[in-house]
């Protein structure tokens, strides 16, 4: 039996997904919404996709991320799992989380997995909410 994999991207600022089984914060990666170019686009969009790549920790957290989802799902499989929901957040789920969910869904498809992606709440009007903490970066990110 085959387990049914979805990708999930999602804002926090409209709550955590509840049948997720795994949920990964993407906030650690600098923030396209604070670029003015790139505020009306989405995770979907080749500048925001490159903003986000461009950030230090992106190629090995992707890689860590990639590998440790290729070690899990097949332990779900055999655990018996049949529905396995890979959520990726960021605050207003429409950069960063709908990018790397995109990227993850795109390596699963390429490494033989047949998993749904949904943007839940990539369609939803922006929320012009705060992210700014102690950790920002200088350069707005």
């Amino acid at each position: 039996m085959s387990a049914t994999i979805e990708i999930m991207s999602f804002a926090f600022s409209r709550g955590e997904p509840p049948d997720a089984n795994l949920v990964l914060d993407m906030r650690f990666l600098r923030n396209p919404h604070w670029q003015e170019a790139l505020r009306p686009l989405c995770g979907r969009d080749e500048p925001v996709a490159d903003y986000i790549a461009g950030d230090a920790a992106y190629g090995d957290a992707m890689a860590r991320i990639e590998d440790l989802l290729l070690t899990l799902l097949p332990l779900y499989r055999e655990d018996g799992k049949s529905y396995v929901c890979v959520a990726f957040g960021c605050t207003g789920g429409r950069h960063r989380s709908v990018h790397v969910a995109e990227r993850v869904a795109a390596r699963l498809r390429a490494a033989g997995f047949s998993p749904s992606l949904v943007h839940r709440d990539l369609a939803a009007p922006p929320r012009d909410v705060g992210e700014r903490s102690a950790g920002a970066r200088a350069d707005g990110s």
